[in-house]
């Protein structure tokens, strides 16, 4: 792989990162539990978090990171909808929606852990989809619990 070719990965994982600290910050604000706010709001800096990690690693590939979210994504475009259903509705449907954008940040890392990345890229990225994925699960254990 060029390191155009790993920046690029990277950077989209950045987009996906910026998209889900969006998307758990929205889901923060329209939760009325605060368990759920507080649970929501580490999540998004989990994600802010791991967005500055890898643009770390996209400097070191010679790259510029991406510092915004990805406007023009299906990422993006799903916290949109994310949100816009969200709005008014009772913690299971902010549960439900979350999980849904989680699922899409699922398939954001399974894609980029497929292509032939540098091991030490590679540790960072599983590492990370690693979160990915206990997010994932957890959000959906909470929609259950709220079933």
């Amino acid at each position: 792989m060029t390191n155009d070719e790993i920046v690029s990965v990277l950077n989209g994982l950045v987009e996906t990162c910026k998209d889900g600290d969006e998307g758990f910050r929205t889901c923060a604000m329209d939760a009325s539990d605060t368990r759920l706010k507080t649970f929501f709001t580490n999540r998004a800096q989990t994600c802010a978090a791991a967005a500055l990690e890898l643009q770390a690693l996209v400097r070191a590939y010679g790259g510029d990171p991406d510092n915004s979210t990805s406007l023009g994504s299906a990422v993006h475009r799903r916290w949109i909808d994310i949100k816009a259903l969200i709005t008014g509705k009772d913690d299971r449907a902010v549960l439900e929606e979350c999980e849904r954008g989680e699922a899409m940040a699922v398939t954001s890392y399974s894609q980029a852990l497929a292509r032939n990345l540098p091991e030490s890229v590679r540790a960072v990225v599983e590492r990370q989809y690693q979160g990915v994925l206990q997010n994932h699960d957890q959000v959906r254990s909470l929609r259950d619990q709220y079933r």
